[in-house]
């Protein structure tokens, strides 16, 4: 029998959370003042569930070490953020989302959560326009909607290429009036560095002020970790640099269950590195599959010449151009799930094809758009027998509408026109869909510490689909969290206030100031970065987009071989009481070569090949699907859920079996 208990409800889907809300405990608002929750993280999910925690009635601490919840990484998302308000009249449902996330996820997430996910889309953009989200509009006036991988309907609302800036705002300016309120106590420059736990309930924090150097106890009756991903594990990724795992880490290390760590998704349609000292991928957003067509040369002898600098793409004719995405996947086309995206781009490359430099890029087109937008343009304006320049222009004009500030960023960084010549993208590390083991009210195996947005493992399964990130994160701030902490909550309503003068707090301290000493007198002689680039080569070359039995074993000794390395040479800079960027790095990399380990063993224990975990052992051999990932849902239809007992390798390995009682479990196909 499990030690895991998902606490879904019984019932018919459709019914299940209306029933759950129906008979859940609740704190009445007069006990609310008198409850305190500290939040972790002010992204997306963090913000939206500290603004409407504290707009409840309970008092919040929110925590986040950017100087304003306005830098959370939430503000670096594209291209949007789906919900089922079929606006376009394409046949959109609550049902069809719940049903493209669980088969987008390749089966592998819970469904109960998934179609909670799809029911509360709607209310969020309801709530965002409300707080005035600048979201794109048709001609009528109406919100706008695109299209996004792994669909055959446009739900996803976008603000141009700004979604998650615009959608941050909005949560910041909730907050902000929290704040002035006095409801939300903003920690700004603070990161927490682990967990109290007393009597079995998580109690609070110590955190450190990264601008003093000072560690505060911070309690409260119940702890929301909000704080993302853990994806630069990798050392190179699309994340922010400062993004990290250590808060759910130390979770881990405290009691909660991590889940599935090996379900990390490769983004498709990312900025290529340029060579080997560079310290940060970027995103070009999935919306521009949209209108981009996905090639590389026919001939490797034009792939050679590409490489070489000898030829330009736009010199390669049409009948020389392999568009391998439209002729894989013909019914979607370029706009296959990402995770079958980047696996065809990194085979593409594999092969010889690719087209920079480092043979490690393919063309995202868009000559194809302007053209059609041109034309269309030069009808809706009434111009006869337009030339060719000026359908250009015109097509132009509509792609700069809808991507401006993408081409612009790329133009930057690439110091290429893409509206002249095709974008060259790559596969890069993105987004994680393991996370910590939460409940179907989002609290992990310790009472009283829940766990939200991209934290937790819940939603995505093996896989996210696009413009779900955003989708998670305010559903869980904003409309789940809020109607499940008070069911805990009820409970602790003549707890009174939790004192930070006790042995558990003392001990805990005690453990991070050891730490944090350690790193400041150590006499090694190698950076915090030479560490995190060594884990983050074995991580992509052995457990990256592609894994195997023999790889995946070789990276977990060399990896406890690099973390041996570290607590031996690692040399950190400065003091411990100012404000010391590499101390912090210090710890987050400390984490991140036990987390790396963990996520090695994971993905060796799961030997089937589903959504972002492609296993080489476990493919379809023959047939239209060949190559293509085979799951093996007898032995491996369960969430894998890791418990620490004091060394990664020795984890325990607890299982929830995942039942699908309304969607039928089959093989993926997007062809």
């Amino acid at each position: 029998m499990s030690v895991l208990n998902s606490k879904v409800p019984e019932g018919p889907i459709k019914d299940k959370w209306t029933n759950y809300k129906d008979k859940v405990n609740l704190v009445n608002p007069a006990n609310k003042r008198n409850l305190d929750i500290i939040v972790i993280g002010t992204g997306l999910a963090g913000g939206s569930a500290s603004a409407t925690l504290a707009e409840q009635g309970y008092n919040v601490k929110a925590f986040c070490y950017q100087d304003s919840p306005r830098r959370a990484h939430s503000i670096a998302a594209q291209g949007g953020i789906n919900a089922s308000k079929n606006y376009q009249g394409d046949g959109d449902s609550d049902y069809r989302l719940f049903y493209d996330t669980v088969k987008g996820g390749d089966y592998r997430s819970r469904e109960a959560n998934v179609y909670r996910l799809a029911e509360v889309s709607g209310n969020i953009i309801d709530q965002c326009v409300s707080q005035g989200v600048p979201f794109a509009r048709d001609y009528g006036g109406k919100l706008d909607n695109r299209s996004f991988g792994g669909v055959l309907v446009s739900r996803t609302f976008y603000a141009k290429g700004q979604t998650g800036q615009q959608l941050l705002l909005g949560a910041y300016s909730a907050m902000n009036r929290q704040i002035a309120r006095g409801k939300i106590q903003m920690f700004n420059r603070h990161e927490m560095l682990d967990i109290v736990i007393i009597d079995g309930k998580a109690r609070g924090i110590i955190a450190r002020n990264l601008i003093t150097g000072e560690l505060e106890r911070h309690s409260a009756h119940a702890v929301v970790i909000a704080s993302g991903g853990y994806g630069n594990v990798y050392y190179l990724s699309t994340n922010a640099m400062g993004s990290n795992a250590t808060a759910a880490w130390k979770a881990h290390k405290r009691g909660a269950f991590f889940a599935n760590p090996c379900f990390t998704q490769i983004h498709p349609t990312c900025i290529p590195r340029s060579g080997d000292y560079q310290s940060k991928l970027t995103l070009m957003s999935e919306s521009l599959r949209n209108d981009g067509r996905i090639w590389v040369p026919k001939k490797l002898e034009d792939a050679k010449a590409l490489q070489q600098g000898k030829l330009k793409p736009t010199q390669i004719p049409e009948e020389n151009r392999d568009y391998y995405l439209e002729r894989r996947y013909p019914a979607f086309g370029n706009l296959v799930p990402r995770d079958v995206a980047s696996r065809a781009a990194k085979e593409r490359c594999d092969a010889g094809y690719g087209v920079n430099a480092t043979g490690e890029a393919v063309y995202l087109d868009f000559a194809s758009a302007i053209q059609r937008y041109g034309k269309e343009q030069a009808n809706i304006h009434g111009i006869d027998n337009p030339s060719k320049e000026k359908i250009t222009e015109l097509g132009e004009k509509v792609i700069e509408e809808k991507y401006g500030n993408l081409f612009q960023m790329y133009e930057k960084i690439v110091d290429e026109n893409p509206y002249k010549t095709p974008m060259m993208i790559y596969p890069a590390t993105h987004y994680t869909m393991g996370g910590l083991w939460v409940d179907y009210n989002l609290m992990t195996t310790v009472p009283g510490l829940y766990c939200i947005g991209e934290a937790n493992f819940s939603d995505h399964g093996a896989n996210r689909l696009g413009a779900s990130a955003l989708m998670q994160g305010l559903a869980d701030g904003y409309f789940v969290l809020p109607n499940t902490i008070g069911d805990y909550l009820s409970n602790e309503i003549r707890t009174g206030k939790i004192p930070t003068d006790t042995p558990e707090f003392d001990a805990v301290e005690k453990d991070v100031k050891e730490r944090i000493n350690f790193f400041i007198n150590n006499k090694g002689t190698k950076s915090v970065d030479y560490f995190h680039k060594k884990l983050g080569k074995v991580m992509w070359d052995k457990v990256g987009m592609s894994r195997n039995e023999k790889g995946l074993t070789e990276a977990m000794e060399e990896i406890k071989a690099i973390r041996e390395e570290f607590w031996k040479d690692v040399k950190v800079t400065g003091a411990e009481n100012e404000l010391n960027p590499e101390l912090e790095k210090a710890g987050r990399v400390a984490d991140f070569l036990e987390l790396g380990e963990l996520f090695a063993k994971d993905a060796l224990d799961r030997n089937e090949s589903c959504g972002g975990h492609y296993r080489e052992e476990s493919v379809v051999k023959e047939g239209e699907q060949k190559g293509e990932a085979l799951r093996d849902d007898k032995n491996y239809a369960y969430v894998a859920a890791w418990e620490y007992t004091g060394n990664p390798r020795e984890a325990k390995l607890h299982k929830e079996p995942l039942k699908f009682e309304f969607i039928e479990l089959k093989q993926r196909s997007y062809k």
